[in-house]
């Protein structure tokens, strides 16, 4: 019993004191992006690298999502006469949910890990050390461009997803079981609302991309300085940032429709 004490106080202790540093680390992450305005090019080449490089799979996810939505939601909604209303269902899921919440997890996979892997590697070769000995910050100069490019890369990834969504719940809907085109577009245009619907998606994203970012730019620069080292982190990011995820997601939406 004294034994198993013992195990749970220390690793209380250690799970305070990792929630410390993780959020000294984020605001000393927050700080070293002022500076960032007079150098906006290493921003924009991390948007292109985070944001470019994971669009195919963004598409090609939506564009499947989006027709199994038209399946299910058809066969669902024809059961009670509201076969029209296809186009509602399959852009409010999308926007609402769907959309952050997948745009995310695939996010977290491909763009986190990557920016773990870089950065874990770039410890293990020294190379931020190297900076730190010419007077180079680190943090403001390879940190905080990546931070800041995941957060604006996330809401634009989620919007391309919601688009192919529709594309995709379309194509099966309207062209593949023969949903009315007209009724698809137009309840989908009277019932879906900018602001509360659309806006509360891109506020979802916007967290979601601190947060998934935040992670992996973390777990990357306290990796230990090995090839197991990087390894273990790249799992974490994954791992950590799709719990995150999903928690937040559970909070925004009971504060957003509550």
């Amino acid at each position: 019993m004294e034994k198993m004490i013992k195990h749970l106080g220390r690793f209380a202790r250690e799970t305070i004191a990792n929630l410390g540093h993780a959020s000294r680390s984020f605001f000393g992450m927050i700080g070293n992006v002022a500076p960032l305005w007079r150098r906006p090019q290493l921003v924009f080449d991390q948007v292109h690298f985070i944001g470019n490089y994971s669009m195919m799979i963004i598409t090609i996810a939506g564009l499947f999502v989006g027709f199994v939505l038209g399946y299910l939601g058809f066969y669902a909604l024809n059961d009670y006469g509201a076969g029209e209303s296809l186009g509602v269902l399959v852009a409010l899921a999308l926007v609402r949910e769907l959309g952050p919440v997948m745009t995310a997890l695939l996010f977290a996979g491909r763009a986190g890990t990557s920016l773990t892997a870089e950065i874990g590697l770039m410890k293990a070769n020294e190379q931020l050390s190297a900076m730190e000995m010419m007077a180079v910050n680190p943090a403001q100069r390879v940190i905080a461009p990546r931070f800041v490019a995941g957060i604006l890369a996330m809401p634009v990834l989620s919007l391309v997803f919601c688009a192919m969504g529709i594309i995709g719940g379309y194509l099966v809907g309207v062209e593949l079981i023969g949903v009315d085109n007209g009724a698809f577009w137009s309840q989908m245009q009277a019932k879906v609302d900018v602001m509360k619907d659309i806006g509360n998606g891109v506020i979802k994203s916007i967290v979601f991309g601190f947060a998934v970012t935040f992670v992996a730019l973390y777990q990357g620069y306290e990796a230990m300085p090995t090839p197991e080292g990087v390894a273990r982190a790249t799992t974490r990011t994954v791992v950590i940032s799709s719990l995150l995820v999903l928690w937040l997601d559970f909070l925004l939406t009971a504060w957003m429709f509550q």
